[in-house]
């Protein structure tokens, strides 16, 4: 095989490498967190270890969060969560806790990605969500009790339907007053301004459109290259 055509076969399995590279990244906003202490998350504690958040592959929800374990073999839960706003983003990953009784583990509150204004609020359990909001003075989003467990199946057994229904129908606020309240009430984003960057639908790095374009330009010049060789490598008659 002569060295172009080589060539080619590299230059294209590059870039075949480098298109699902692009698509993921910040698009799932994979995040490596490990903790020395025990935490807890809605319906679960996890022990002192390193852990993977990830964001579910929905198109429409850009707030389902899914935690494994440190090699992605084992799904915890698909957790439900709500928009956390921060004035001025992160360079780091950012994990934030709420206050916690005596001898119980900190609960995780919510989890940002590098550059991004809005983080992921974890949605716990009633009981739960009642005892963070008195402790910390300020609402915690909430889900009925009885639905708490479909979050923490270890499976994916939670569908984008149903894990949609449940946003839908079932999640509330429960305020430091012990008063529940829709979760619209308290979990209000801010109004969008020329200084606030409102979360991506896609982000830049995500979309496969320059490395398609790159792939395109190149492979006319493979061509070219791949004519010019066959017509010097043609013997005169």
């Amino acid at each position: 095989m002569s060295n172009l055509k080589l060539l080619a076969l590299a230059c294209a399995g590059v870039l075949g490498a480098l298109l699902p590279c692009a698509r993921a990244g910040e698009w799932n906003q994979k995040t490596v967190f490990t903790f020395k202490t025990p935490v807890e998350i809605p319906g679960r504690v996890l022990d002192p270890g390193t852990y993977v958040f990830k964001l579910a592959d929905s198109m429409t929800d850009r707030n389902i969060v899914e935690v494994f374990n440190k090699n992605e073999d084992h799904l915890y839960g698909t957790f439900l969560a709500v928009p956390d706003y921060h004035l001025k983003p992160a360079g780091r990953p950012i994990i934030t806790f709420e206050e916690r009784a005596a001898g119980a583990p900190e609960a995780v509150r919510a989890w940002f990605y590098p550059g991004e204004n809005y983080g992921h609020e974890f949605v716990y359990p009633k009981v739960k969500a009642v005892q963070l909001a008195k402790a910390n003075n300020q609402p915690v989003a909430s889900m009925p009790n009885e639905l708490a467990a479909n979050t923490t199946k270890a499976t994916r057994d939670m569908t984008e339907p149903t894990v949609m229904a449940m946003k839908n129908t079932h999640l509330k606020a429960q305020k430091p007053t012990e008063e529940e309240v829709e979760v619209a009430e308290v979990f209000v984003p801010p109004p969008p301004d020329e200084t606030v960057s409102m979360p991506k639908e896609l982000p830049k790095t995500a979309s496969p459109l320059p490395l398609i374009g790159l792939l395109g330009l190149l492979s006319f010049g493979i061509a070219g290259l791949l004519r010019f060789s066959a017509a010097v490598a043609k013997p005169v008659k």
